[in-house]
């Protein structure tokens, strides 16, 4: 029940609003929330309209957009400064991969914030060197102006926070969770999806969903795909998503020869409808925190084959197999055996392992806005 007349408002500092995996999971918190009590503002940074700012926008949240970081610093920080103040809100949340996010915080610190939330969205963010080594020697520095800590695996968790802070129990653990009855598997979507995107109801489809960037690993994945239609010349490949490396995979899949035998959608608002089309999903990615998709994927019984760089915490179901991004050979074929197991209903399994939405928004409510204090569950 609310205790005020007006809904309490978080400020959410994003680069932008397009369907990543971050932003995805705000908008599913977004969306339990009992608006009347509870509301969302966003800091964007990111050139053009995000694919959810509408969204927000309909719900009754307010984008507030400022300079990128890496165009003026300065200009960034007092744009930013000046929407935390203008926003009025206590409570602010910031997702980054990194330790140097919790430079935001400060500065929305300075601006009047006292509830200050940091989640790490991935395990690491492509660094080496020296950009890697200042990472590890400030982040606990930077991130000790973050009151409340959050992540969604182990991994992310360490990148993000360290070790220290894990042993001492100051990071929280908040599911990717989903409303799990909308990606349970449907032969009807199934059928309706294939026939869409021109596919044979019995041909093999792999798909893939993820922006097309260097963590991702979209060149290997066209590799594995070739090899694998040695073997399985009906194989399709199915590429949900968008982003700055689209034309060079397809330029790399043409090279291949493949071409022909892939499908890219774009971005869609139909993942669980895709999810049910596919036979199996393909993550060969650099580095992950959590990866939506493969815990979307087993809410539809669908098999995974990930890089052994996504964290095990990520496997709920037994429907995940793990590989080194270093044969191609070996990918096709668990890719082609992942393909022949049986869809079944992981709901309760899901459910049980604390990815059903409802039980998840409830401690986002209580971590985020501060309406309880939860004890960390990463020790």
């Amino acid at each position: 029940m609310c205790t005020t007349n007006k809904p309490k408002r978080l400020l959410c500092i994003v680069s932008n609003m397009d369907a990543g995996g971050a932003e995805t999971f705000l908008m599913k918190m977004y969306r339990q929330l009992d608006r009347t009590c509870y509301q969302m503002d966003f800091v964007v940074s990111g050139d053009g309209r995000g694919y959810y700012e509408h969204e927000i926008e309909r719900l009754g949240g307010r984008v507030f957009r400022i300079t990128r970081k890496t165009k003026d610093f300065s200009a960034y920080r007092r744009e930013l400064f000046d929407a935390v103040r203008e926003d009025g809100c206590p409570v602010v949340l910031r997702i980054g991969s990194n330790a140097f996010s919790a430079i935001d915080l400060w500065i929305a610190k300075r601006a009047g914030a006292r509830r200050l939330a940091l989640r790490s969205s991935n395990a690491s963010d492509g660094q080496a060197g020296l950009g890697m080594l200042l990472q590890r020697a400030l982040r606990r520095p930077l991130t000790s102006v973050a009151n409340v800590k959050i992540a969604p695996s182990d991994l992310a968790a360490e990148y993000t926070f360290g070790p220290m802070a894990m042993r001492k129990g100051e990071v929280h653990y908040l599911r990717n969770a989903l409303d799990l009855d909308a990606y349970a598997f449907s032969a009807e979507k199934r059928t309706a999806i294939r026939a869409e995107l021109s596919i044979d109801a019995d041909a093999l489809v792999v798909g893939h969903v993820g922006r097309f960037a260097p963590q991702k690993n979209h060149g290997f994945l066209i590799e594995v795909f070739t090899e694998l239609l040695k073997s399985r010349p009906d194989a399709r490949l199915v590429l949900v998503g968008k982003g700055e490396l689209e034309d060079e995979v397809c330029a790399k899949a043409e090279a291949f020869g493949v071409l022909g035998s892939i499908v890219f959608t774009g971005v869609r608002s139909d993942v669980p409808a895709l999810l049910s089309a596919f036979d199996a999903l393909a993550l060969p990615s650099l580095y992950e925190g959590m990866p939506n998709v493969v815990i979307e994927a087993q809410a539809a019984g669908l098999s995974c084959v990930v890089s052994d760089t996504v964290t095990r915490q990520a496997d709920v179901t037994g429907l995940v197999e793990y590989l080194p991004i270093d044969n191609t050979t070996a990918w096709a074929k668990v890719l082609e055996s992942a393909a022949t197991v049986e869809r079944l209903d992981t709901r309760t399994a899901m459910t049980a392992a604390g990815y059903d939405i409802s039980s998840e928004a409830k401690k986002f409510v209580e971590l985020v806005y501060g309406v309880a204090t939860i004890e960390s569950e990463l020790d």
